[in-house]
């Protein structure tokens, strides 16, 4: 069976015929990256015991994969699109199972750190070929129905991550959490080179790589400042981060402007359906992800659920995802973008508020209307803003669309759990400290204090004593859901507030109804290059 190039897909007699079940590989790729930091979700508790992690430590587990998975998705994109978006799917995949193999035989927080910062690399590369590849294989008439199950896929990663990592902790350690990516991504590796064709543009002139390190210096010190910044304190590392993060983006911006072939057309820009949509990704992730982050501590630390308890009661915010999914198609196409987005960040808005309602006596019932209109709420909104986002690249910059949509998503959840994480650690510390001090040694308040998980421990240790030990304990315990109960409804309150503000600007800044992204438009001047079976 022999390959040829073909014209682009949507001049093709006959769209690619297995491309939805070269779909179905993409849409797995998409679930293991996202899972990565689900899971984490709730094996973190089994983790800090088992390797003696700080606050920071943990911290930086988690956002060690997040800083070069969202630097480097602009620059990784436009490389596959010059070399191979099969190609660097499959690199990417290879890279990221060798990275969760290496994680899971950690035994120290450094080494877990350093894994976690290489399956960031290679997330980078797989997630903007997802995109990529999706819409090459797609005709225009059927890619907002692809990309609404692209989509839906990310609900299924918030709930599939806790739930397996859940019911792999019953009866082995948080290393097998890791050990999760590697069949999936040897089944989606070895399904791409059978399913998935060979896809790069035809036409892309030199890579821009000055263009590519710039993108990456300003992402990557942006995204490091909003951790470093909430979390640490705004000191040296954090002010240099700022510093580098500006004078990045100033480079950036002249370089691009200037350059003949931009990795990124700032003109785009200047779009303001184009605008919306990004900002519309970046904000409601930021809001989504800070909650998810949260009320799944809420669920483990303050109500007592295991990690298979805690992952099966997020199941519903997958089925609402993908309640919200169908609905998106439907209505999307009647209503145009911009009625469905503002619709669905609106009920995000209202879903992130009604946890300010929680206290120590609220049960995980009243966290359930709060999980199906954010699933809801996500279905909704997220599919007809990467649809729009991805058509406004020619088919030569396919790797680009993906990498600033994936990019805004990445920053949007990592200023999310950043901030969010930042204001619901200061409250928490603060009600706790009011309501110990004087009852503790300095160390110990210091250390339940620090997160609940601390606090917890302390009680363990106090229950010890025969002397009052468990009486006392208990009372630390109950000290410290009520000071949780309380900075997760602050927090709500906080990212509500944020939530409902960028609602207002993206509902300012999208036009009126224009016709969708799937409809069909003039033919672009640069080709792709397509390698499809003959048969």
């Amino acid at each position: 069976m022999s390959l040829i190039a073909s014209t682009p897909v949507e001049r093709m007699n006959a769209p690619y015929a297995r491309r939805w079940q070269g779909l179905l590989v993409l849409c797995l790729s998409l679930l293991m990256v996202l899972m990565a930091n689900t899971s984490l979700l709730v094996a973190a508790p089994d983790m800090t015991k088992d390797l003696g992690l700080s606050s920071s430590d943990l911290q930086w587990v988690i956002d060690g994969y997040t800083v070069p998975y969202a630097a480097l998705m602009l620059v990784l994109g436009a490389v596959g699109d010059k070399y191979s978006r099969r190609g660097a799917l499959v690199a990417g995949l290879v890279v990221f199972a060798a990275a969760s193999v290496a994680g899971s035989l950690a035994h120290s927080a450094a080494a877990v750190i350093a894994a976690r910062a290489v399956m960031g690399v290679g997330a980078a590369v797989v997630m903007p070929a997802t995109l990529s590849l999706l819409v090459a294989m797609f005709p225009r008439a059927e890619r907002a129905r692809a990309i609404t199950a692209w989509s839906a896929t990310s609900g299924l990663a918030i709930a599939a991550g806790p739930l397996l990592a859940g019911w792999l902790l019953e009866d082995h350690g948080w290393g097998s959490t890791f050990l999760i990516n590697v069949p999936i991504a040897a089944v989606a590796a070895v399904a791409a080179l059978v399913l998935v064709p060979p896809s790069r543009a035809a036409v892309t002139g030199r890579l821009d790589l000055m263009g590519g390190l710039l993108s990456v210096l300003t992402v990557g010190s942006l995204v490091y400042m909003i951790i470093e910044g909430p979390h640490y304190g705004w000191g040296a590392a954090a002010v240099t981060a700022a510093v580098v993060a500006a004078a990045g983006l100033a480079a950036f911006v002249a370089w691009e402007l200037r350059h003949p072939r931009p990795l990124l057309n700032l003109g785009m820009f200047r779009d303001r359906t184009f605008t919306g949509a990004v900002l519309a990704v970046l904000l409601f992730f930021l809001g989504a992800f800070g909650t998810i982050y949260y009320a799944s501590q809420h669920l483990q630390f303050v109500l007592g659920y295991g990690p298979l308890e805690t992952g099966t009661r997020l199941l519903p915010l997958a089925a609402a995802v993908f309640a919200g999914a169908v609905l998106t198609g439907r209505l999307t196409p009647r209503l145009g973008m911009k009625p469905v987005v503002v619709t669905g960040m609106v009920l995000g808005t209202i879903a992130i508020f009604l946890l300010t309602q929680v206290d120590s006596g609220s049960s995980y019932a009243d966290f359930l209307p709060t999980l199906l209109l954010l699933g809801v709420a996500i279905g909704l909104s997220a599919s007809p803003c990467t649809d729009t986002i991805m058509g406004a690249f020619p088919e030569a910059e396919l790797g680009v669309g993906g990498g600033i949509n994936d990019t805004a998503l990445e920053f949007g959840g990592s200023l999310g759990i950043a901030v969010l994480g930042s204001v619901l650690a200061t409250a928490y510390s603060d009600k706790l400290g009011a309501a110990l001090a004087g009852h503790l040694p300095p160390a110990a308040l210091a250390t339940a204090q620090d997160s609940i998980g601390g606090a917890l421990g302390v009680a363990e240790q106090v229950s010890r004593n025969p002397a009052g030990g468990p009486e006392q304990a208990h009372a630390l315990v109950m000290a410290a859901d009520s000071a949780f109960a309380h900075a997760v409804a602050h927090t709500s309150l906080v990212g509500g507030i944020i939530l409902a503000v960028g609602t207002v600007l993206v509902a300012l800044i999208l036009p009126g109804r224009r016709p969708a992204p799937s409809e069909p438009e003039p033919e672009r001047d640069e080709p792709e290059t397509l390698a499809l079976p003959v048969r």
